[in-house]
């Protein structure tokens, strides 16, 4: 079972790991980077810091994405036994609503984790500032907006990464005729 995660997520993910290597001096291209080095241990946040990071999260709309998780796996569960054993159908539904409530308390664990991270990332007034932006008429329509335009920067990605790629082989090509070589 493979885990499919939905366009927002990935972006989400794609966006986060370009980020982090734009500001690395030095660092490949987003799509090398590797996983990042742990950091030097940080100051243990307070109580309050991790509440008001735990409220980015959930009000930044990351926590939804984590959220998607667990319908997706049980779907994934569900296709994946009944493709090939369809006379378990009816139990399975009935297992797989019963498990589902402790698996979706487990979304807070990673809310939590998420927390953590902001915590070692932002200042405490930094994590004021992002909170208010949340909060605001123009966070909540960034969070509101954030599924339509990470669809149609996915599109717009699609066709940029295809005439760069195009355009690098010309180019490439170009280079390597006037060495003396044909590809």
């Amino acid at each position: 079972m493979i885990f499919r995660p939905t366009i927002g997520f990935a972006a989400l993910i794609l966006a986060t790991a370009a980020s982090a290597a734009e500001q690395r001096p030095g660092a490949a291209p987003a799509a090398a980077v590797s996983p990042p080095v742990a950091s030097a241990p940080t100051v243990a946040a307070t109580p309050a810091q991790l509440a008001l990071a735990r409220t980015i999260v959930v009000d930044s709309g990351i926590a939804s994405s984590f959220r998607l998780i667990i319908p997706q796996y049980l779907e994934q569960i569900a296709l994946s036994v009944t493709r090939t054993r369809p006379e378990m159908v009816p139990d399975l539904n009935l297992v797989l609503a019963a498990v589902r409530p402790e698996f979706d308390k487990k979304v807070e664990e990673m809310i939590d984790s998420a927390a953590q991270l902001y915590t070692q990332r932002f200042s405490p007034k930094e994590l004021e500032d992002v909170a208010a932006f949340f909060k605001s008429a123009s966070g909540r329509k960034y969070v509101g907006m954030q599924p339509l335009l990470m669809s149609d920067m996915f599109v717009a990605m699609q066709a940029w990464s295809q005439k760069i790629s195009v355009d690098m082989m010309t180019r490439v090509r170009e280079e390597m005729r006037k060495k003396g070589h044909e590809l």
